[in-house]
């Protein structure tokens, strides 16, 4: 849909947690932007949990608060939503959304499997609306140098390529249970539906299509505390590493590399690409989040690191010398969907579309296929 420059674009949001709330303060300092011309305002919230709620009635915009989404979704005074809430809501909710005229903002995976993500995809393409699904990583300037680097043709031959986004708080088996661990709620792929876009994302906009993969599944513990006394079962993968083929022209047969992982000691958020050619690389790593590391060949290779500032897509306030956290990349990953929306996005970066969320989805179902045959899996 296309909205006017500078324009207001009018926000409902569907379930009042944690990402609820860090959108509610991503639009709180939006004039922080200096080259946005689509202002959201965040002017509804709903969740079952009316408790939920409360957070939000300090956010002066807001004037409706809903326990039922269908409430939100009847209201003329709203343009867009951002729908958070478990996976196994996900294609009925969006969809839902979609029928009520609205614009969306997912979030990932864009349904429980494939033939969710399919549905939702294909009745938002019948309907017209805009539709994309929510991955914040590649707004870090790090990740935009190394997109730029991949473009560029400067690696010479593609060696190898490897994206990763990896956890540690499960390696502690008294932690309770919760909905993203169990299959009912999250997804027969589990820690690929939870994850795996954040991987995905980036190798599919640069058209790494794997053409063959084999995966590796691991449950590590079967079951959790309930938090009431007792304990439940815990039927998700925890972790993920997928060996996938990319053919390039003139040079097949590049391994791609995407893993997933809650139990990946000493990695909290842990967000990294590596990019490795015959000519040069790059790799970049959340651990340190305002370091590329690059390499050019020579008589002897090593890697140079280089500080990177506050380079984000969008210009900010900002000093340049300083660098971003979460929060900036959310607002930035928001600045794309709303310009992109308006129709006025450029060659920035953009959000995830449904097309990749659906590809990403293909690659989690041949994962599950290999995993059950124990084989290499053609896409």
């Amino acid at each position: 849909m296309s909205t006017p420059a500078s324009s207001v674009v009018r926000i409902g949001v569907i379930g009042a947690g944690l990402m609820g709330k860090e959108v509610a303060s991503a639009f709180g300092r939006w004039f922080a932007l200096l080259d946005c011309p689509v202002r959201p305002e965040l002017v509804a919230v709903c969740d079952v949990n009316v408790t939920a709620l409360d957070w939000f009635r300090q956010v002066p915009t807001v004037k409706y608060f809903d326990a039922d989404h269908r409430a939100q979704l009847a209201r003329a005074d709203i343009d867009a939503v951002y729908i958070a809430v478990p996976h196994h809501l996900h294609e009925s909710l969006y969809l839902d959304a979609i029928r009520a005229g609205k614009d969306l903002l997912a979030e990932k995976p864009f349904g429980i499997d494939l033939a969710a993500a399919r549905r939702i995809r294909d009745e938002a393409a019948r309907l017209g609306r805009f539709v994309r699904v929510s991955s914040e990583f590649p707004f870090l300037p790090g990740v935009q140098r190394a997109i730029q680097i991949a473009r560029s043709g400067s690696l010479g031959k593609i060696l190898s390529l490897r994206n990763s986004f990896l956890h540690s708080s499960d390696l502690d088996p008294t932690k309770p249970i919760n909905w993203k661990r169990q299959n009912r709620f999250c997804g027969e792929a589990g820690v690929m539906n939870d994850l795996g876009l954040h991987v995905a994302h980036v190798p599919i906009r640069l058209g790494w299509k794997p053409v063959r993969l084999h995966a590796q599944l691991q449950k590590i513990y079967t079951e959790r505390p309930d938090g009431k006394g007792g304990t439940a079962a815990c039927d998700t993968w925890d972790n993920a590493v997928l060996h996938c083929t990319v053919d390039f022209p003139g040079q097949p047969g590049v391994p791609l590399t995407l893993e997933t992982k809650r139990m990946s000691p000493t990695d909290t958020n842990s967000w990294e690409i590596e990019i490795l050619g015959t000519d040069a690389g790059v790799r970049y790593s959340t651990k340190h989040p305002k370091t590329l590391l690059t390499y050019v060949r020579g008589k002897e290779q090593a890697w140079t690191a280089t500080d990177l500032g506050f380079g984000t897509p969008f210009k900010t306030i900002t000093g340049g010398i300083f660098e971003p956290g979460f929060p900036d990349i959310l607002m930035q990953m928001w600045a794309s969907f709303l310009a992109e929306r308006a129709g006025v996005l450029g060659d920035r970066f953009g959000c995830a579309t449904p097309d990749e969320a659906v590809a990403h989805h293909e690659l989690w179902a041949a994962a599950l296929e290999s995993h059950r045959t124990r084989t290499v899996v053609t896409l």
